[in-house]
């Protein structure tokens, strides 16, 4: 795990504005360090090129895994972000005179052979940057879900890339330009959707993609399309329940077994929930040792599941060590979101997964959690709603015809309906069926920015002629939410303890091989991850797993109305608002009146305030301390 920054660029950029440039990410890289910039040839000519790395060793501790590495022929040089966990495989077939045991250099041999394609090869979570002399072209290429970030900057025939913000930022000349038209879908989201970002000319490589920059151009195309591999595995569906639960089951304990491969101390993240207790299940089966464990708990008994947890450990003797910790140690950590998060990103769960990847690097470098069950299994309290916003969607339409009558209309029907028939009733596009929201809410977060910004919801249902609107759903939010915040969130949250996350339900042949499954493996009478929890159980009693997840909740209400209210209210101050120039000052103000008198109970409710407050506080976090 690591940080990479570069360029191919005709601008002047020092070899040290370069290493500023890579020191920026010293959170994500603290053993080692490397920086060069090369004269460009033919096509490049007049270019130089920049790469630089900042390292956390976790395979081949040598100088023989120092970076930028080039190859053995002088070819290619690469910098590299994260893990090929087929990478030893790779190296039996490929005629290579290997230097190093190094995953990076398999990339580098694999290039060699197999050109682009060498994508699709890997099994791991990857991003990485190729210098190819011979072709006269910068290669970059990000793994399929988005686990490891790669931002990069078009700037006239110049291209500047970092597995953050922060390096692009750094560079000389970076010109700052905001976004304006992403603000209010952030503010709904909570996140900023690849391939867009907060400033303009600056975008995420998208999750499965490629870059080609050649000639002072930038061509991207896709390698692993979500939509194209769901359909393409439904080819050749898996419909007996027992064969999918053993192959699934040997498929997760393969993923796992690739994860625990490290040369430094490796635990597990133990909620006690079903995915990471089932992740940590397996890694035991397969440990000679009692896999270290960790979790946090709340000093808030209905909240806390930290118990659970240590059940779970004791159960499978791991060694175990759980951390409680109170709303201090949450608040402490508000004012560290904006420099580790670099653009505005406000899902506030990221408060406890730093405090629990805080608490696991004191023991380990590697951890590997439960992310992306829910994705791929079905275990969103957001499906059940789906499901069930289906069965009614007829009646809904009904309704709109009938509240749509001479003389009903303005009688206010509609508004006479619960407020649940009236959400759905008013969802009439067929683009966002499986997209729903109180209509205060969607109206707060569009009218708190000025001028017209992108939809609120994402328009792309419909390429994945899915009928079924759960698995819809699912799809949907294996493009965005996966990528853009889950994925997001415990990058950052790890990163900024130099901790590597590791997820093994994302693995390559676990999620292709979910898409085979019938949904009804999945979810059935309401069970949601059937078969995950059926697997769960041959490790784990029922009894430990089975009980409702009520997760824990940041107090945000609390906060935004008590501790951060002076800071809140004085990014609300009307002269402030406009001198900045994105966000209607006189809306906020009064919204901010409503908000501090009723909280989220008030006269317009169905719009949680605490939530949209939050992430326009830390959106002025950050705009406080990068603009």
């Amino acid at each position: 795990m690591c940080g990479i920054t570069g360029f191919v660029t005709k601008q002047i950029i020092s070899r040290d504005d370069l290493i500023k440039m890579n020191d920026t990410m010293i959170h994500r890289g603290p053993d080692d360090s490397g920086a060069e910039i090369y004269e460009g040839k033919g096509s490049l000519s007049g270019y130089n090129i920049g790469l630089a790395q900042r390292r956390l060793s976790i395979i081949d501790l040598t100088e023989g895994g120092h970076q930028p590495m080039t190859s053995a022929d002088k070819s290619l040089t690469i910098v590299f972000n994260g893990e090929i966990y087929n990478y030893r495989e790779l190296k039996r077939e490929l005629a290579y005179p290997f230097a190093s045991e190094s995953d990076t250099e398999v990339i580098l041999a694999a290039y060699k052979k197999w050109g682009y394609d060498c994508v699709n090869r890997f099994n791991g979570m990857f991003a990485f940057a190729i210098y190819d002399r011979e072709h006269e072209e910068l290669f970059m290429a990000r793994d399929r879900v988005g686990k490891k970030p790669l931002y990069y900057e078009i700037e006239g025939e110049n291209i500047v890339f970092g597995s953050e913000l922060k390096p692009i930022i750094t560079r000389p000349g970076f010109g700052k330009r905001i976004r304006k038209d992403v603000i209010s879908r952030y503010l709904y989201h909570q996140y900023i959707l690849d391939p867009d970002t907060i400033f303009e000319n600056v975008y995420k490589l998208e999750p499965g993609s490629c870059l080609r920059f050649s000639k002072g151009e930038a061509h991207t195309w896709k390698y692993w399309d979500v939509a194209e591999v769901y359909h393409k595995m439904q080819e050749n569906p898996v419909n007996d329940y027992d064969e999918a639960k053993a192959e699934l089951k040997k498929l997760l304990e393969n993923s796992v077994r690739y994860r625990m491969i490290a040369d430094v101390p490796l635990g597990t993240f133990l909620s006690g929930g079903y995915d990471s207790s089932l992740v940590t299940a397996v890694a035991q089966s397969i440990s000679s040792d009692p896999v270290k464990t960790f979790s946090i708990g709340f000093n808030v008994e209905k909240y806390n599941e930290a118990k659970y947890a240590a059940q779970v450990a004791k159960h499978l003797g791991t060694d175990h060590t759980e951390l409680y910790i109170d709303e201090k140690e949450m608040f402490d950590l508000v004012d560290s979101i904006a420099k580790y998060y670099d653009e505005p990103f406000a899902d506030s769960s990221q408060i406890p997964s730093m405090l629990v990847c805080k608490l696991a690097r004191k023991d380990v470098t590697v951890a590997l959690s439960g992310d992306g069950g829910d994705e791929f299994f079905c275990g969103y309290n957001i499906y059940d709603k789906v499901a069930q916003a289906q069965k009614v969607d007829f009646a809904g339409a009904v309704a709109r015809g009938v509240c749509g009558l001479p003389g009903l209309k303005q009688a206010g029907l509609m508004n006479r309906l619960p407020f649940k028939a009236r959400v759905i009733a008013g969802n009439k596009d067929k683009e966002t069926k499986t997209q729903f929201a109180s209509p205060y809410y969607i109206d707060f977060a569009k009218n708190m920015v000025l001028g017209e910004g992108l939809p609120l919801f994402y328009r792309t249902e419909s390429k994945y002629a899915e009928k079924n609107w759960q698995i819809r759903r699912m799809l949907l939010d294996m493009d965005t939410y996966l990528s853009a915040d889950i994925m997001t969130k415990m990058d950052r949250a790890s990163m900024k303890y130099s901790l590597e996350s590791r997820c093994p339900i994302l693995d390559k042949e676990v999620m292709e091989y979910s898409f085979r499954l019938d949904h009804s493996f999945k979810y059935k009478n309401g069970v949601k991850k059937r078969i995950l929890k059926d697997i769960a159980y041959d490790y784990i009693p029922r009894e430990l797993l089975d009980r409702p997840k009520v997760g824990f909740a940041v107090p945000l209400d609390i906060w935004l109305r008590g501790s951060l209210k002076d800071e809140l209210t004085d990014y609300c101050k009307k002269d402030f608002l406009k001198d900045q120039g994105i966000f209607d000052a006189d809306f906020i103000d009064k919204m901010l009146d409503e908000y501090m008198d009723k909280g989220d109970a008030g006269p317009s409710s169905g719009a949680n305030f605490s939530k949209l407050f939050w992430s326009f506080f830390v959106f002025q976090q950050w705009y406080k301390k990068y603009i």
